[in-house]
């Protein structure tokens, strides 16, 4: 009996030390999940709405660049439309030069092509004509006008024929004379040659293959590429600010490339001192150098700059980020910490904009890549950011 008591007595010490030690685990385990959900919570606070993770290796691979904010100058800037155009004398019309057929040479006839001044552009056939060869016609006429202006200087002397005969027979002899000399040497199996006036390239094609032409009729029209002019037109409204304009910059629709006249020996010309009756703008007229493919006749983006202003924060275009009407940018906070900031925003030269609000010296702000930052604050698989400012 002593013996069973014993027993029972050591069962019922263990089953209490087992129930006390799991619910000393449990509670441990409870504890622990206590931690986690606090230390969770705790780097939840830590976040701050805004902020984006951007690891710097990121930014390495798509060559993200910052800038800090520095004031400085920025030049008041009128922002119109414009174009391209020939400057005074690099453009020539090359014309008929004897009536007959158009015929192709050898230089491709078409817009674009390059020619060298005395390069054969087309020719003129008048061998098919009813009248016959205008070159042989032209060239008879000539031996027959020296022919008699010759012998009519014989005859005068003598007094043979009067000075009137004597003055006619000279003066078609002078024209004849013209005529022969403007096709001498021009002449072909294809007929008369009509040769480039000066090296360009072929602007406007007036004429084709097989087309009849008379003398004096336009064919194409040469240009030069050399020096170029910029007319923009500016709104009446804008008329007080024009004695300010000393330069501009235009952007291209084909290249989208802001080109800055200071830097294409440009200069201005003239602006007008009366708007046009039908489209109430005053042109404004620069002229420069094309040291680049910029493509006459083309319309374009023009930026006047006028004075400057001192003491102006301003970021370039590709800084901005816009969102339905609202601009914005973003802030290096550290190596892989980048924020969203609004700002407002007042004129743009084509390549940096001047910022009004948001902005403050100091900040370092991302020029490129500032989308690819938007992609990644959008994306969910970019992980809560822990930094604390």
């Amino acid at each position: 009996m002593k013996k069973r008591y014993y027993l029972y007595a050591f069962a019922t010490a263990l089953i209490l030390g087992s129930c006390t030690k799991k619910e000393m685990h449990d509670e441990h385990d409870h504890e622990a999940h206590h931690e986690t959900e606090a230390a969770h919570e705790h780097e939840a606070e830590k976040h701050v709405a805004g902020e984006v993770v951007f690891k710097r290796e990121n930014a390495e691979a798509i060559g993200l660049k910052t800038q800090k904010m520095v004031r400085g100058n920025f030049t008041e800037v009128i922002q119109t439309s414009g174009r391209i155009e020939a400057a005074q004398g690099s453009e020539s019309v090359l014309v008929a030069t004897v009536p007959g057929v158009v015929s192709l040479g050898k230089t491709a006839f078409v817009e674009g092509t390059l020619v060298r001044k005395g390069e054969t552009v087309v020719s003129l056939a008048s061998n098919v004509l009813s009248d016959g060869d205008v070159a042989i016609r032209t060239k008879n006429a000539y031996l027959a006008a020296q022919k008699e202006y010759e012998r009519m200087e014989q005859l005068v002397g003598d007094q043979i024929v009067s000075q009137k005969e004597y003055e006619q027979a000279r003066l078609a002899y002078a024209n004849a004379k013209t005529a022969y000399e403007a096709i001498q040497g021009k002449e072909s199996a294809r007929g008369v040659a009509v040769t480039a006036p000066m090296n360009g390239f072929l602007k406007n094609i007036l004429v084709k293959e097989g087309d009849y032409v008379a003398v004096g009729q336009p064919l194409a029209t040469i240009s030069q590429n050399g020096r170029l002019r910029l007319r923009a037109d500016v709104s009446e409204k804008y008329y007080a600010y024009l004695p300010q304009i000393h330069s501009a910059c235009f952007k291209t629709p084909y290249d989208e490339k802001v080109y800055r006249l200071d830097e294409l020996d440009g200069r201005l010309i003239s602006y007008g001192k009366a708007s046009d009756t039908n489209s109430f703008y005053v042109p404004v007229l620069f002229e420069f150098a094309n040291k680049g493919a910029i493509i006459p006749g083309s319309f374009v983006e023009v930026y006047l700059l006028g004075n400057p202003k001192e003491q102006v924060l301003s970021v370039p275009l590709t800084a901005l980020v816009e969102e339905q009407g609202l601009y914005s940018v973003y802030l290096r906070l550290d190596e892989d910490c980048y924020k969203k900031q609004y700002v407002t925003i007042g004129a743009d030269d084509g390549q940096s904009v001047q910022i009004l609000s948001g902005l403050k010296e100091g900040d370092e702000v991302v020029t490129e890549g500032a989308y690819q930052i938007k992609l990644a604050s959008a994306s969910n698989a970019i992980p809560a950011h822990t930094h604390s400012h």
